[in-house]
């Protein structure tokens, strides 16, 4: 597991080149943010200039046409309508002659008495039946408001048939005027109709140069007159604050549409009160913006490869010595040779001397306190085995000693057989480390003279997996579990109530369990907390060995993750699991066990 998380994590080469790219890209596109977001600003500000200049320039083109209109309208009005009167043929032929001469801004040319009768036209076309001039708008306004002249917004002219069958659509120039018809003075109301080309003409050119805005153009009511995106705002799939727009002054605004932030500039044309308004949106990058984006993000690129190349030198210059260091020691813990490496900086060398120094003084350490270790278990086991064999050897040779005398001369000799075979297995030639077979032997043997001993009056069952037999486990665990069985649980049971000791061994995934299980009196609470940790608060019967001697003896021996658990419940009986690894019973997995190698990796 150690091994797999060390694989994962970086040296210190790849560390410090980490480190180094990391600050490179992110000052580098730190750097290429706040350059392109300067720059946008800057942008910004030129584009809203540049669209207040064009706006202005607009609106002086429009105010020039608009005073052009309205100078044709005094010239109808002032040297035609107020100087000649309407019954003379002379006056059809003045109106026509101005008619004329504008036809390329005019689309026609109507005036009327005040109660909306027809008085003179040009083109000279016919009425539309129905359609009534005192309805019009633009007749209404100009009777109401007679000092004014007023302009109408765009809408289809609808007063005369038109030969071609054809729509005009034009905005409305009218005035109240006064005319002579047969010498005497009457109110009219004069309309020139301009046409909507011009103005559309004026305002769809600079729409066309536009990248990212648009201008539009509004009445005081905020009525459009022109707007680039009509038709999507007719159909509804586009909305726009004109109505808002048509209370500011002339000027710079910000507000939002739909979410958008926008910059409004507005500019006031003259002798209408219309709105020329001009839309930056804050969000639409132009041409000159994604151009210098792409210019940053190339120069970003550049730069991050650079600092990449230098970054390697660096790293390299720096880590190489502590690699060299790091692949000596690594080769050292291995196995290797005790030659760590002294070089680089002087930080390094005084490391790597220190190191050397270290590895002696820990061999050195090692040394001793594996033999002190291997002499402390050594004297462990040999009290251990010396606290179980005059207890036990007394009982049982008492006990032959009664059967000799009762002529039960089969069953002596059938107790000494155990009884050797016994400590045969105890004394194991001084190994610490036999086979489980030879290991439930032993539990089997003791087991039977402890039967011989009390007569029969508990009964003993195995349940054993024959595929363990052949791992390793050290010697004289189930004997001392089983002496507990006896005398913690089942000794003391009436014969009526079954008393049972049963002992299970088997393996799953990579280790070995072995269980004693018994149903006798069990064990208070109390007694299973400090029976594996605190011997003296554990009553003693029997060998006196008690299970936190197994338990220490196992985890001394494979590690802290094995040894005993303890489960009972007072009046139901008790259960020792024994959990060893599965290590295959071999010469050399027994040599390294007795030497304490395997189990501490």
């Amino acid at each position: 597991m150690i091994k797999k998380i060390m694989k994962r994590e970086f040296d210190i080469q790849s560390m410090i080149m980490a480190v180094l790219t990391l600050l490179t890209v992110v000052t580098s596109i730190l750097m290429g943010f706040l350059l392109y977001n300067r720059y946008g600003n800057a942008m910004r500000q030129m584009e809203i200039r540049d669209t207040q200049t064009l706006l202005q320039s607009t609106a002086n083109s429009l105010e020039s046409y608009l005073r052009n209109m309205r100078q044709i309208g005094d010239t109808i009005n002032y040297s035609v309508v107020q100087e000649m009167d309407v019954s003379d043929a002379q006056f059809n032929q003045e109106l026509s002659l101005l008619y004329e001469a504008n036809k390329d801004k005019i689309q026609s040319i109507v005036l009327c008495d005040n109660k909306g009768t027809l008085i003179a036209a040009e083109p000279v076309t016919v009425q539309k039946t129905g359609v009534e001039i005192a309805d019009q708008a633009w007749f209404n306004i100009a009777v109401n408001e007679i000092e004014n002249m007023h302009f109408s917004v765009p809408h289809i002219q609808n007063l005369f048939l038109d030969d071609s069958y054809r729509y005009h659509k034009v905005i409305s120039l009218s005035r109240s005027v006064d005319i002579i018809d047969g010498g005497n003075p009457r109110n009219g109301v004069l309309l020139v109709d301009m046409k909507y080309s011009s103005i559309s003409d004026i305002l769809g050119k600079i729409n066309q140069e536009s990248n990212g805005y648009y201008y539009y153009l509004c009445d005081g009511e905020g009525n459009i007159i022109y707007h680039p995106h009509e038709l999507e705002l007719m159909r509804g799939l586009l909305e726009e604050n004109n109505a808002d727009v048509a209370g500011y002054k002339d000027g710079i605004y910000t507000d939002r549409l739909n979410g958008e932030k926008r910059k409004v500039i507005v500019n006031t044309i003259a002798y209408t009160g219309w709105k020329l308004v001009g839309v930056v949106s804050q969000n639409t990058k132009t041409d000159s913006q994604v151009r210098f984006r792409y210019y940053i993000m190339t120069i970003i690129t550049l730069l991050i490869m650079m600092n990449l190349f230098v970054n390697r030198i660096i790293t390299k210059k720096i880590s190489s010595p502590i690699l060299k260091l790091d692949a000596s020691v690594k080769a050292y813990e291995a196995g290797g040779k005790k030659n760590i490496y002294i070089g680089g900086s002087s930080e390094i060398r005084h490391l790597g001397i220190s190191v050397q120094k270290s590895y002696e003084q820990i061999e050195s350490l090692m040394k001793e306190i594996v033999d002190q270790q291997n002499k402390r278990r050594k004297s462990e086991i040999d009290a251990l085995q010396s606290q179980i064999h005059p207890h036990f050897l007394y009982n049982t040779l008492e006990s032959i000693t009664w059967m000799i005398e009762g002529n039960r001369n089969k069953d002596a000799v059938f107790m000494i057989s155990e009884l050797a075979r016994l400590f045969r297995i105890s004394l194991s030639k001084g190994k610490t480390i036999i086979c489980i077979e030879d290991e439930l032997q032993h539990c089997r043997s003791y087991m039977n003279i402890q039967k011989y001993r009390y007569r029969e009056r508990f009964s003993v069952q195995y349940d054993i997996q024959e595929e363990i037999y052949s791992y390793c486990t050290v010697k004289l665990i189930l004997q001392p579990i089983l002496e507990n069985a006896i005398y913690y649980g089942v000794g003391d049971m009436d014969e009526d109530d079954d008393p049972l000791i049963v002992v299970r061994g088997y393996k799953k995934e990579d280790d070995i369990y072995l269980c004693v299980e018994d149903n006798g009196m069990g064990m208070r609470e109390e007694d299973v907390r400090n029976i594996l940790t605190d011997n003296q608060k554990v009553p003693k019967h029997g060998s006196g060995v008690g299970l936190i001697n197994v338990h220490t003896r196992i985890q001394l021996m494979f590690g802290e993750q094995y040894g005993l658990r303890v489960e009972s419940e007072a009046d139901e009986g008790t259960s020792v699991t024994i959990h060893l690894p599965a290590i295959p019973f071999t010469k050399e997995n027994c040599e390294m066990l007795e030497k304490a190698k395997i189990g501490k990796e």
